[in-house]
This record gives C-alpha cells, sequence and structure tokens, in this order.
C-alpha cells in the first residue's frame, strides 16, 4: 500500500514526505522529480518547450508507472488530480492525503519560488493561487481518503497526523 499527498504547491508534501520516510521506513517518489529526470530539463522548460499538455501527458506516464510500485511514499505534484486516470492510478494500490493550506499560507510558503511556471497569464500571484485553487479544490476532495490542514501545523505535526492515519 502506497501513501500518496496530494495539494496545492506550498501545502507542505515535499517536507512531510521526507519526514514520512523516517517516520515509517519507506522511500520517498517525488512525481515532479520523477518527469524532470525522465526528460532531462525542469518543469519550466519542459512547459516553455512544449506547454502544459505535454507536461501533464509526461506527469500521467509517471504517474501510471510509479503507483504501480507498493510501500512507497508518492510526492504528487499539485496538478496530478486534473486528470482522472492518474487518481484512478493512484488510489488502485494507495492512500491519498490532501495536505491542505490557506490561500496566505500558499503564497507566504511559496511566493520566491522559481520551480513552476505560472498558470494563468496576467494575474497577480495571489490571484492565481486563489483562481487555481477554486478549480482544484473540488477534485483534491474527490480524490482525498484523508484531509489534513496544514496552516496551524509544523511539518512535523502534519506528519504525525499523516502516519498515525495510514498506520490505522
Amino acid at each position: 500500500m502506497n501513501l500518496v499527498l496530494i495539494g496545492y504547491r506550498g501545502t507542505g508534501k515535499s517536507t512531510v514526505a521526507q519526514l514520512l520516510a523516517k517516520k515509517l521506513g519507506m522511500a520517498v517518489v517525488s512525481l515532479d522529480r520523477e518527469i524532470v529526470r525522465e526528460a532531462g530539463r525542469s518543469i519550466p522548460a519542459i512547459v516553455a518547450e512544449h506547454g502544459w499538455p505535454h507536461f501533464r501527458d509526461l506527469e500521467s506516464e509517471v504517474t501510471k508507472r510509479v503507483a504501480q510500485q507498493d510501500n512507497i511514499i508518492i510526492d504528487a505534484g499539485g496538478g496530478v488530480i486534473l486528470r482522472k486516470q492518474n487518481v484512478e492510478d493512484l488510489r488502485r494500490n494507495g492512500r491519498l492525503f490532501w495536505l491542505r493550506a490557506a490561500v496566505p499560507s500558499i503564497v507566504a510558503r511559496i511566493e520566491s519560488g522559481t520551480e513552476r511556471p505560472a498558470l494563468t497569464a496576467g494575474k497577480s500571484f495571489t490571484a492565481e493561487v486563489e483562481e487555481v485553487l477554486r478549480e482544484r479544490t473540488p477534485l483534491y476532495d474527490a480524490a482525498a481518503d484523508y484531509r489534513i490542514d496544514t496552516d496551524h501545523m509544523t511539518a512535523e505535526q502534519a506528519a504525525d497526523e499523516v502516519a498515525r492515519l495510514f498506520r490505522a
């Protein structure tokens, strides 16, 4: 059984995944890192060169393959839930934990990051986060087996809660 972390960027997935690996003795596979490794270029470079649909195709290929492994922690990219097949692949052998945070928390955590290109054109960073979260929240909710609000938790507390629920 895999432990899958889903949620918007800045909700703590990567940090919590590393803490969980130590607590549960499981390996972590980051879908985004796998995509970058296989493509031989950064996500902004992939999107600039080929567009978001191509990136989503790569994400689906990697998701399908990684989801077939067992007893791993999957750190899923924020948009993995945009394709129903990705969610089905992850659910087949995994429990999905939605790490949630409010827009101000997300903005404070990731505002200076350069790992991902903009998802919407001509909007402020905060407006982009609000818009994308509004669109994705029902998808995260439908995919999730468990929901963890990370706004007022340390990464360690979030990892403890995920580990408790995963073991139950």
